[in-house]
């Protein structure tokens, strides 16, 4: 009782200090970004990424702004090679010796994303703490460190090449985790470490079955595989069943929208669910408020911070501006320097501020995941909303989808595609689609205007997929499991015509 008594009080002392913190930077945001920014310059003047842009003559955003490119991971990339290839100096100080190994970009490539020993600490184990902070702070009758938190993470085998090291970064992280976190994490840090999805599955079920879990750390889709084949392993009806002290499901990687019903329904009872919004290249923001869709983004992990208004994006005007600058309800892309060595950097994501005091964003789509062939400009937030208009109206849940355009023809007009795996069928799909149609004509005014009389787009196509379509299209590419995703929306026929083909 003595050691669980102290173990109480180091905690709640080490959340008050970090909630004082977070208060200090949501009070005083631009000086916080700017402190942040001037530091990271000063610490990499001598680097050769350094000496090329002379970080060490720029004395305000302005300089920074003006001779420092915005750059996306083709164009950084040989800087990148040559730190996989153990130089040091290279666009941080000394040796990189870990790289993430992300998802291929548009030339079909691996990323592979550099973590320092600052970026390490300064940015994930940082934000995995404060996590835990804000939460229990939120609510402090919570029994969270009571129970074990089941983890899902990726594949987390680790590569040499050259070097250095490189892998999926739940290796890395896992890996370097000290071991009073592994304590209270299920499953064993060997079986969260193996490749194969399938018997990784199998083994994470044996071991999870008799624990006393608590809470849930995950991407949604992946989550939910899991406590499905997790019942029907122990014959329960619910999760609630099998861990009745679970409290909390801590998820990212994708939008919950589609997958809340369905977790209602699997869990048995009411839990709190709060998002984070984290990549390989950093950790970037948390919810901080019980029961908000809104995420606070947390200004000291070492990341400053840039935004580029999607409308200029689309024309091709790449500026950016600083966090001061941006409006609530405005789509930016975001652009991001880090202690990790990326300097202004295009991470590919899209968001909105819903506040400016403090700062709280909601990811709304992926620059290059987003439907704009006919001028429509519809993004994965659009989308979702709609989706979950029609799912509410006709009792629907859907599991995954993608979209993609139908081009114009001399005979025809172009139109939208979706395929929707439904874990639950709507009455009539026809109504579906109807009302899914309406609600992102009064989401998006672009979409409506292309829809108004048929004039440039007709009314959707949409096909309900069979069972595990989805499932079994990422097992033949290869993406089982981690942080891979279905591409939701694409401005191409590149993901969509495979997914019809497999669906006949």
């Amino acid at each position: 009782m003595a050691t669980k008594a102290l173990f109480n009080t180091v905690v709640n002392w080490f959340i008050r200090q970090r909630i004082d913190q977070i208060e200090h930077f949501k009070q005083n945001p631009v000086e916080t970004q700017e402190g942040l920014l001037f530091s990271q310059l000063f610490n990499a003047e001598e680097t050769e990424y350094g000496m090329k842009y002379g970080f060490s003559s720029i004395s305000n955003y302005k300089d920074f702004r003006k001779k420092v490119p915005i750059v996306c991971y083709e164009d950084f990339e040989p800087y990148i090679e040559k730190a996989r290839q153990g130089q040091k100096d290279v666009f941080w100080p000394g040796v990189i010796k870990q790289f993430a190994k992300s998802s291929g970009t548009t030339n079909a490539k691996s990323k592979y994303i550099p973590i320092t020993a600052e970026s390490l600490e300064d940015c994930h184990y940082k934000a995995g703490k404060d996590l835990i902070s804000i939460y229990v702070n939120n609510h402090p009758e919570s029994e969270l460190f009571q129970h074990k938190n089941l983890r899902l993470g990726g594949s987390a085998e680790m590569y040499q090449d050259f070097n250095t090291k490189f892998g999926d970064l739940s290796a890395i992280l896992i890996e370097n985790l000290p071991f009073w976190v592994e304590i209270i994490n299920t499953p064993s840090k060997k079986t969260s470490l193996m490749s194969e999805w399938e018997s990784k599955m199998k083994a994470i079920i044996g071991e999870v079955k008799n624990e006393d879990v608590g809470s849930l750390t995950g991407v949604p889709s992946w989550m939910m595989v899991l406590l499905q084949r997790t019942l029907q392993e122990t014959g329960k009806d619910s999760i609630s069943e099998l861990w009745p002290n679970l409290e909390v499901f801590f998820h990212g990687g994708i939008s919950f929208k589609p997958y809340k019903n369905q977790y209602r329904e699997i869990f048995g009872k009411d839990i709190r669910y709060y998002e984070i919004y984290n990549a390989s290249e950093g950790f970037f923001a948390i919810q901080d408020q019980a029961g908000s869709d809104e995420m606070l983004l947390m200004l000291d992990y070492g990341i400053f911070y840039e935004f580029i208004p999607m409308d200029q994006y689309y024309e091709g005007n790449r500026e950016a501006i600083p966090i001061q600058e941006v409006e609530i309800n405005k789509n930016y892309a975001v652009v991001i320097t880090t202690n990790g060595g990326l300097w202004r950097y295009l991470i590919g994501d899209t968001v909105k501020f819903t506040s400016v005091s403090p700062y709280r964003v909601k990811i709304s789509g992926r620059t290059k995941h987003y439907i704009n062939a006919f001028g429509e400009e519809l993004m994965i937030d659009n989308v979702e909303t709609a989706l979950k208009i029609a799912c509410d109206h006709l009792d629907a849940s859907i599991s995954d989808y993608t979209g993609a355009p139908v081009f114009m023809t001399n005979q025809t007009k172009g139109c939208h595609e979706w395929i929707f795996e439904f874990t639950r069928e709507p009455k009539s799909l026809e109504e579906f689609t109807e009302v899914f149609d309406r609600s992102l004509k009064t989401l998006n005014s672009d979409y409506e205007a292309k829809r108004y009389n048929d004039i440039t787009l007709r009314c959707p196509i949409v096909h309900s997929a069979k069972p595990n379509l989805f499932y079994e299209w990422m097992a033949i590419r290869g993406k089982l499991g981690g942080q891979n995703k279905v591409p939701r929306l694409s401005n191409d026929r590149q993901y969509i015509d495979p997914l019809l083909d497999l669906n006949k």
